[in-house]
């Protein structure tokens, strides 16, 4: 899979995860992107493993960022 193939699906999964999420809500944002490219990093993760990731993340945010 080429780079921008990687990018495409990692920005799918993390507009599909964080569409509950307000729109200037960065700092979650940036977490739960930051875990997904942690996932994507260890290897090949199927697009269900990286949504679980990112759900995961999207659950570990900090109070004061929600």
């Amino acid at each position: 899979m080429s780079g921008s193939d990687t990018t495409a699906i990692l920005r799918s999964v993390l507009d599909e995860i964080c569409r509950t999420v307000g729109r200037y809500e960065n700092g979650i944002r940036t977490h739960v992107a930051a875990k997904l490219l942690e996932a994507a990093a260890q290897g090949p993760q199927s697009i269900d493993e990286l949504r679980e990731a990112g759900r995961e993340a999207l659950r570990g945010v900090p109070t004061m960022w929600r």
